[in-house]
């Protein structure tokens, strides 16, 4: 199990924002299934890293549990409209929505023919063992369940700890365990609290018997911390954040005209770099290994991020890489791939420029670039109404705000 601090967020995800994730979320999705199988979206899912990075190439604020809440939600109204075609069914989401999901699921089982009752007692089971089994401070407001027509699954929650305003992730797969209550989790990510207790930990078996047979005191033994992954509480994106090398690399491939006389960037032919700098982010997230994802916010600089960090979302950019994905998508599906290849080929030259590429220090230079372009990107953040003044003292200010 891991952990990284995700710290919380007031507001709520602004329209301009919402639609164009739900857009490139589902085009993403829909390229990973073409690629690998629905099998292989499920498997993503479930991976912390790989989760945060494809909300920051979404637009999102890259360190943000505000990430939780809002990927769910763009999956949701983004694939199951076409639940039917892809064969992933996303169910739940936050507050009154996560009580709903037992009976989504049941309505996914009369569809699929898959064990509806077997489901939502997976996802009753989850949701269980994540707010008592595990008693680490956080309460679930979140409990997603996204489920193939395979019957694969993979399970998203997240609590809420009032006292330090910090949230706790919990990520699942139906195929990384064999026992409900024996090391379950893929990962479980959230501010270290210290020693907690946690009755689904390998080494807890002989507490499980002890609760069993003494039910009405509390066990005496605790489990051991877990290995944490941190995520920093300051709200800025810093070059100590990022793999600059691999920043770098996308930078120089989608500046440097020299380096796109290769066949298969031809197909992108048009597109300006600013574009082809997001695209290379966005085919990384589908065509990229784990070993990849280490640094989530190295995804902001694809379409910036709703707060202005590292610069505000780019909108011109965002619906251009949309309307590239989603055209590579739909010629995909009758069987011409020539534009997915091109896609791909964009990670695969970016990781072999990365080869070589040695990173300078005008990382600052970069974000303040991006800035200077910002009104002629259509940029945009969450503070567009406040004035040119009280926006500049927002972007100085690091403050850490609550979602709630």
């Amino acid at each position: 199990m891991n952990h990284a601090d995700l710290p919380l967020h007031y507001g709520r995800v602004p329209q301009w924002l919402a639609s164009r994730m739900k857009t490139l979320g589902r085009a993403i999705v829909e390229s990973i299934v073409l690629e690998y199988g629905r099998d292989e979206v499920i498997r993503r899912i479930s991976d912390p890293l790989w989760f945060q990075s494809f909300g920051a190439v979404l637009g999102m604020d890259w360190h943000s549990s505000g990430i939780t809440t809002s990927v769910i939600s763009a999956l949701k109204r983004g694939l199951n409209p076409i639940a039917h075609e892809l064969g992933i069914y996303v169910c739940g989401g936050r507050g009154k929505q996560s009580r709903a999901t037992p009976r989504e699921l049941y309505e996914v089982g009369n569809k699929t023919g898959l064990d509806g009752a077997s489901l939502a007692r997976n996802s009753r089971l989850t949701a269980k063992i994540d707010n008592t089994a595990i008693q680490d401070g956080f309460q679930i407001y979140l409990h997603s369940f996204i489920v193939t027509a395979d019957g694969n699954w993979t399970v998203i929650q997240q609590g809420m700890n009032d006292a330090n305003a910090y949230a706790r992730r919990y990520h699942w797969h139906s195929r990384d365990f064999e026992s409900f209550i024996s090391d379950p989790h893929t990962s479980i990510c959230g501010q270290n609290q210290g020693l907690i207790l946690n009755l689904t930990d390998k080494t807890a078996g002989s507490t499980q018997q002890g609760v069993l047979n003494i039910s009405n005191q509390h066990p005496t033994k605790m489990i051991q911390e877990i290995a944490k992954i941190k995520m920093p509480a300051h709200h800025d994106v810093k070059a100590k954040d990022i793999d600059l090398k691999r920043l770098g690399s996308v930078i120089a491939l989608a500046y440097e005209k020299d380096l796109q006389d290769f066949e298969s960037l031809l197909l992108l032919e048009g597109l300006g770099p600013r574009t082809l700098q997001s695209l290379t982010l966005v085919s990384e997230v589908i065509y990229g290994t784990p070993s990849r994802f280490e640094d989530p916010a190295r995804y902001s600089f694809a379409h910036g991020g709703k707060d202005g960090h590292p610069f505000p979302v780019p909108t011109k950019v965002y619906d251009e890489t949309i309307a590239t994905l989603r055209h590579a998508v739909n010629r995909a599906k009758i069987g011409h791939h020539e534009k997915q290849k091109a896609l791909k080929s964009l990670h695969e030259n970016a990781r072999k420029i990365e080869k070589t590429f040695v990173p300078n220090n005008n990382f600052e230079e970069l974000i303040e670039k991006e800035w200077a372009e910002s009104n002629l990107l259509g940029g945009r953040t969450v503070f567009d109404s406040l004035s040119k003044k009280e926006r500049q003292k927002k972007r100085k200010k690091n403050n850490q705000l609550r979602l709630f």
